[in-house]
């Protein structure tokens, strides 16, 4: 059988339904391909895709989804909460079944160079993709956002494929490969979205926090909370259940409630396995002992 990979586009959408039913019905009409999940939030107005199939398929796919997305948003008049660079922000390839990380490097950069000479607009590689060390991280690439992008493409931002000049409707785009990860917010019981930012500032890896964590706090508006916005980076190194403790500390210590946890897209079976085991005391929880996992393997 042929390799499985996922892709999990972000773009710069989250308020209008039809336009991301467009977009998503994009993905579902390239063959080969199987829509996994479509999760979008008003606030940070942006919409995370995920598919996955055979590696040709897949990136057929994700050319399908950037024209969509293309000919519906313009970051001319985008606003929302969370950092971007245009209007398909991201595009990681992960590597499932039958997949090496250096098949989805090559697919990202061959995907990349793509989209920069069919849309004119500039791409950044990142992740396991990345062709300089200052460009692992994704917030380093995405620190300008659009608004600042042009100014810093003159410096530190010259694109790795395409014009070195931003696209005034469609921004810039970033790609890579990645294992996968999972975006998880915790909503705090107050609109302090101070105490929010404090928090993601003591919990991220890049302020001296958690490894493998990235972390944000932002302001939500209906109804009106403070959010601590994370991703995931490797839940065998920092789990989801450590985080949740660290969030809810620091947020006790405050004198304020967590009300809930949102999973943004998907997440892989061991990491909820973890967090079963964290909250049972169970030691040595694996697959093995899960009846549906005997079937999936």
């Amino acid at each position: 059988m042929p390799g499985i990979v996922e892709c999990v586009p972000n773009v710069s959408e989250g308020r209008r339904g039809e336009v991301i039913d467009r977009i998503a019905d994009a993905v579902r009409a390239t063959d080969g391909v199987r829509l996994l999940d479509r999760t979008s939030d008003v606030d940070h107005n942006r919409s995370v895709i995920t598919f996955a199939g055979p590696a040709d398929a897949v990136e057929a796919a994700a050319h399908a989804l950037v024209a969509a997305a293309f000919a519906e948003i313009d970051m001319r008049t985008h606003r929302g909460e969370h950092p971007r660079l245009g209007a398909v922000d991201v595009v990681p390839f992960v590597p499932l079944a039958g997949t090496t990380m250096d098949e989805c490097v090559a697919i990202a950069h061959h995907f990349g160079r793509a989209v920069a000479e069919r849309h004119d607009v500039p791409v950044y590689f990142y992740a396991r993709a990345a062709t300089r060390p200052e460009r692992t991280r994704l917030p380093d690439i995405r620190k300008p956002q659009y608004e600042g992008l042009a100014a810093a493409m003159a410096s530190t931002h010259a694109p790795d494929a395409g014009p070195s000049r931003i696209h005034p409707a469609h921004g810039a785009m970033v790609t890579g490969a990645r294992p996968p990860l999972i975006a998880f917010n915790i909503e705090l019981d107050t609109t302090d979205v101070a105490l929010a930012k404090r928090i993601a500032k003591e919990i991220r890896e890049s302020s001296g926090g958690l490894p493998a964590v990235q972390a944000l706090g932002f302001g939500l508006t209906d109804p009106p909370r403070a959010q601590v916005s994370m991703n995931l980076l490797d839940t065998s190194v920092t789990s989801l259940a450590r985080v949740w403790r660290e969030v809810e500390e620091r947020a006790r210590e405050a004198g304020v409630r967590v009300l809930r946890g949102e999973l943004i897209g998907l997440m892989p079976l061991d990491a909820s396995l973890q967090v079963t085991a964290d909250a049972l005391r169970l030691e040595g929880l694996a697959r093995d002992r899960i009846i549906e996992a005997h079937f999936l393997e």
